[in-house]
């Protein structure tokens, strides 16, 4: 309980604390017209309530991440807690914010375009793909796993084949219509029922007599079943992305720096919904190791059920009720499904802004789209597991990309860039490390010593080249941000 409640007491601190200092150091300016109003176009660009915008935001970076995230990380032990709390705080947040307002400065432009503009045209023809790449995957999964939970929700005749059609011409709709027409009125409902899902859970774990065996007392020690293909670094913080660091979420990010209407509102819709989700995976990890009884009841539940899909149903109709579970689970369901359909929103907005097609015509969102939507359904057929495992290091690594050309940004435009640098390098050594240590066919394989260690040498040739590109733009140390305009 104390290791809970002194999580969510930091993370919400770091909102006020924290999310104040990045915003500081950005520098936000009330008077600047935003792109909803210089680009008005009365589909993707359009001024909406900030209510909405956040809730928006808040429902297109939760998806499953922060619960089935939280679910399979919290098998790491308390590290996970921390990780979660400073992930958010330091990484996550930050990140969502920074790659927000650069996006606001750059007239809504899509992630591929921001980083590009940093990191150089190579880069920009590579996180083009990656990114497309990545939203149509996350459209993929977040179409197949609400239809299956749906599935066994309904009458036999609505099978999951039936619901995975319905979901996904709910997505071509969202897709293709005005955002304020679909996405901006759902969204609310959706909301509810999320939010519901998360305060009905916190109160259960805090008011309903339970022990939460969070085993910090032991230390921080790895209780996963497998701890040694399993070590906490590097595989922990890929396991819990959306709950503490996402580079999806900055794919996001453009689409609702085209509806904010003041740039003063960035820090509680983008920062802000960043920690919404992280205190959205510290209940539901907490949930999980209390309702199983500790971490080896956990392991025990999850070797003996088909996924975390099971437990989240376990939970919720446990704890809440029949219907205070059937809102919960509206809340599970609703969360990926407003995470897909702005995952392939993103992906016609990332091509169009590649292409330069104007989208104000539905005949060329359409043109944008099909192939888009023909790369979805396909990936469809492929394994849940094989998936989601692939989406997970990818996402990380987006994440790292976004925030090295965040930290390039800060320092050219005379900003204290080390908010972005530092976790910059922690998730270039996650990325490298993963990949290298991960088994085949997901990964190489290596030993972990010899991934860690590349993963070192590939973080200070990063940082070197970071440090020369200050000296030969501007021709002067980089440890002087003063002297860099």
């Amino acid at each position: 309980m104390t290791l809970l409640l002194i999580s969510l007491a930091v993370l919400i601190g770091g909102y006020f604390v924290y999310g104040l200092i990045a915003e500081r150091i950005f520098g936000i300016e009330p008077e600047r017209p935003t792109p909803a109003m210089t680009h008005a176009d009365g589909i993707d660009y359009i001024v909406m309530p900030t209510w909405k915008v956040f809730l928006i935001q808040f429902l297109n970076i939760a998806g499953l991440g922060p619960i089935f995230g939280a679910i399979m990380g919290v098998m790491f032990g308390p590290s996970a807690f921390i990780w979660i709390v400073a992930g958010t705080i330091f990484g996550g947040a930050v990140h969502d914010f920074i790659s927000a307002m650069m996006s606001l400065r750059s007239n809504g432009a899509s992630l591929p375009e921001l980083v590009g503009r940093e990191l150089g045209p190579v880069i920009k023809q590579v996180l083009r793909v990656v990114s497309t790449v990545l939203l149509i995957l996350v459209a993929a999964v977040f179409v197949v796993t609400p239809a299956s939970l749906l599935a066994g929700m309904t009458p036999d005749w609505a099978s999951t084949i039936f619901w995975i059609g319905l979901i996904f011409v709910y997505y071509m709709l969202a897709t293709l219509l005005p955002i304020d027409k679909l996405i901006g009125r759902f969204y609310p409902i959706f909301g509810f029922a999320l939010l519901f899902m998360a305060a009905g859970l916190l109160c259960v774990l805090l008011f309903g007599g339970h022990t939460i065996p969070d085993g910090i007392n032991e230390g921080l020690m790895n209780h996963h079943s497998s701890p040694d293909t399993h070590p906490i670094f590097p595989m922990m913080f890929v396991s819990i992305a959306c709950g503490a660091i996402s580079g999806f979420h900055a794919t996001q990010s453009p689409m609702m720096a085209r509806c904010l209407k003041n740039e003063r509102l960035a820090r509680p819709v983008f920062y802000g919904a960043m920690v919404a989700e992280g205190i959205v995976a510290l209940v539901w990890a907490a949930a999980a190791i209390t309702f199983t009884g500790g971490y080896e009841g956990l392991a025990e539940y999850m070797g003996s059920h088909a996924g975390a899909g099971a437990l989240v149903h376990d939970i919720s109709v446990g704890w809440l009720g029949t219907i205070g579970g059937f809102l919960a689970l509206l809340g599970v369901i609703a969360a990926p499904i407003t995470t897909g359909d702005t995952a392939l929103r993103s992906a016609r907005l990332t091509v169009a802004d590649f292409l330069k097609s104007d989208q104000s015509k539905f005949s060329r969102r359409i043109a944008v789209s099909l192939p888009i939507f023909a790369a979805t359904f396909a990936l469809m057929l492929i394994d849940f597991n094989v998936l989601w495992r692939y989406f997970a290091w990818t996402n990380q690594t987006l994440a790292a990309f976004t925030l090295w050309a965040a930290t390039v940004y800060l320092a050219r435009h005379g900003k204290t860039y080390i908010i972005t640098l530092i976790p910059a390098l922690f998730m270039t050594m996650v990325v490298v490390s993963y990949i290298l240590f991960a088994p085949s066919p997901e990964g190489f394989g290596l030993p972990l010593w010899l991934a860690i260690t590349v993963a070192a040498v590939t973080d200070a040739v990063c940082l070197y080249l970071f440090a020369k590109s200050l000296i030969t733009q501007k021709g002067c140390n980089p440890a002087s941000i003063a002297d860099i305009e």
